[in-house]
């Protein structure tokens, strides 16, 4: 399992505008997990804006960032679905979509012009967005009886570490969530806060969102 950053958006709130040289350039974006997803977004853009002359998009999947593919929809080869597709893999982004349409100002940019206007339009679009650091945790299940529970949770508030809801009844069961790498020691120090009483079961590793400030 391997950490990746990605973006929150799973619609298109995120739209940011770009104007030079009289051309408007709207970017749009949003969280994908499939091609079909990235697809989909990309067909609806374009409906939604019929008129534009073009609108070039990149995707990004996979906690590899291993899919990739871009579109110039009409662009000079090269000159706007590779920009976007850089400025996603420069953020280091995946499972992302970026649509960058274009409403023609009626003066040429050229190559690099354009290749300038569509990768900062991309860029605008990200900045905008709510990027996520998809981090692995572990599960560390942690039964321990009432009269432990303060020093755990005291514990616990020093090294920051995060837990699901507990479960009380007879006694308490905390639900861990911590770095795989640091499991075996915090297994070991709350052993010996409880002096060997606490109960300590590893769980099941997953992914958890962590907003990048």
């Amino acid at each position: 399992m391997h950490s990746y950053r990605t973006i929150e958006e799973i619609d298109d709130s995120v739209e940011t505008l770009y104007e030079i040289q009289k051309s408007k350039f709207i970017t749009h974006l949003r969280h994908v997990d499939t091609e079909e997803d990235a697809r989909e977004f990309i067909t609806a853009i374009k409906k939604r804006y019929f008129d534009a002359r073009h609108n070039c998009s990149a995707y990004v999947l996979g906690e590899k960032a291993d899919k990739q593919k871009s579109n110039d929809d009409g662009e000079p080869g090269g000159t706007a679905g590779n920009p976007i597709l850089e400025a996603i893999k420069k953020n280091g982004l995946t499972n992302i979509v970026v649509v960058v349409t274009r409403y023609f100002g009626g003066i040429k940019l050229g190559a690099g012009g354009l290749i300038r206007a569509y990768s900062h339009a991309a860029a605008l679009g990200i900045e905008a967005a709510t990027i996520l650091e998809m981090t692995p945790f572990a599960q560390l299940d942690v039964a321990v009886s009432y009269e432990h529970l303060a020093t755990i949770e005291h514990y616990m508030r020093q090294n920051d570490i995060r837990s699901k809801e507990a479960d009380y009844a007879e006694g308490v069961t905390l639900h861990l969530l911590i770095s795989p790498a640091e499991s075996e020691k915090i297994s070991e120090d709350i052993t010996n806060l409880t002096a060997g009483r606490a109960q300590i079961k590893s769980g099941d590793e997953e992914l958890i969102a962590i907003p990048v400030k």
